[in-house]
């Protein structure tokens, strides 16, 4: 009699953004969806794809093997060899079943199927805000790699509509399977608060941005629109911008200088993780005013401190948001003046924002967010 061992399933993972102590958008969605997905299922083997020495936290059970692939990818010329080269050849060597990719990008060489993860096509609609280099990059590759692609998963319906118009991707193709918000992001107790205030704010309270400080999320025009706030009310509130200064910050700088309120006005930088939902939860209100995202992360970690939120009334983020806070056109400064005077000077409406934001948050949560990638790779026969 002939003993037949069943192959165990396998399944890769690019990995490169899991990066200790820099985990941004991409590398959340990674690591959340990823440490459950792994959790649920040991029976499967899964890869880890590294570009780069990694951290053992990032090994989340017995079940994961990590692999560091050379070259580490963080150059568009860099990414084509870490994908078609490196990738597509350790597909092959670990006989991977499904190929997971976070960031959007895949490889065109492989006959393994990718469920392929796209966050938003910022490149198609502000293409100047996007290194020269790195622009042709996405022009030459992005609609390759999503018709390339077996199953798309991607983060919003706004999204998901979006892929579909500039790539041609069949709708039923892509799923919306949203983001979370960590734990952490929780209400903080009135004593915690002004602990936070004083570290951070001289006691007073505070608006809140938390993100990278780049053209598309609009601080320049947050900043505009906070130092005619305070022109026109003298209100003792702050404003706190937390996040690293990413590519063409000059804006940020000139809306600054030009500041009459610039002592009003605190720059944290990148904020240690364990200190941002002190912060978040802290605020008076976050103001995330942003040109466009595919989903819009703070507005759910707002939500889960219940800490009111004005937002744009562009791409996803009414969608995010829905009547958990105001929605102005973020190139007016003068609605997000009014947005602000309006938090500021009705303290009912503030509280009513809080309680319409118990019920939109729980749309999303992490749990779900991996639970509707599961349903994606059902689709691959998981």
């Amino acid at each position: 009699m002939i003993n037949t061992i069943k192959k165990k399933k396998v399944i890769a993972v690019n990995a490169r953004f899991l990066l200790d102590g820099r985990l941004e958008g991409i590398g959340w969605f990674t690591y959340e969806t990823l440490k459950r997905l792994v959790a649920w299922h040991p029976e499967i083997d899964f890869i880890f794809f590294f570009d780069r020495p990694y951290h053992k936290k990032f090994i989340f059970a017995d079940n994961v093997i990590p692999v560091v692939l050379f070259p580490p990818a963080r150059h568009p010329i860099l990414f084509y060899c870490w994908f078609e080269f490196a990738v597509s050849r350790a597909l092959k060597k670990y006989q991977a079943d499904i190929f997971i990719s976070t960031d959007g990008f895949l490889s065109l060489k492989t006959t393994v199927p990718t469920l392929l993860v796209i966050h938003d096509l910022a490149h198609v609609h502000f293409p100047e805000q996007v290194k020269y280099i790195e622009q042709r990059y996405y022009n030459f590759f992005m609609q390759r790699f999503a018709q390339k692609a077996a199953r798309i998963a991607t983060v919003s319906e706004y999204s998901k509509q979006d892929i579909h118009q500039q790539y041609q991707v069949p709708l039923n193709q892509i799923d919306v399977v949203y983001n979370g918000a960590r734990e952490s992001f929780q209400p903080v107790h009135i004593n915690t608060q002004q602990q936070t205030k004083d570290k951070y704010a001289n006691g007073q309270a505070y608006f809140f941005y938390i993100g990278a400080v780049h053209p598309r999320k609009n601080v320049h025009r947050l900043i505009q629109a906070f130092d005619q706030f305070k022109q026109k009310t003298n209100a003792p509130l702050k404003l706190l911008i937390a996040g690293r200064f990413a590519w063409q910050t000059g804006k940020v700088k000139e809306a600054f200088d030009q500041a009459l309120h610039q002592q009003d006005i605190t720059f944290l930088g990148y904020v240690k993780d364990e200190e941002v939902p002190l912060l978040m939860g802290s605020a008076y209100a976050l103001t995330y005013i942003s040109l466009f995202e595919g989903f819009g992360i703070p507005l759910l970690e707002a939500m889960n401190c219940d800490v009111p939120v004005i937002t744009s009334n562009v791409s996803s983020m009414p969608e995010v948001i829905h009547n958990a806070g105001l929605t102005v056109s973020p190139t007016s400064i003068e609605e997000i003046v009014s947005a602000m005077i309006k938090l500021y000077k009705n303290k009912d409406f503030r509280r009513e924002l809080s309680f319409n934001a118990k019920q939109q948050r729980q749309k999303f949560s992490w749990d779900l967010t991996a639970q509707r990638l599961e349903k994606s790779l059902a689709f691959f026969g998981l």
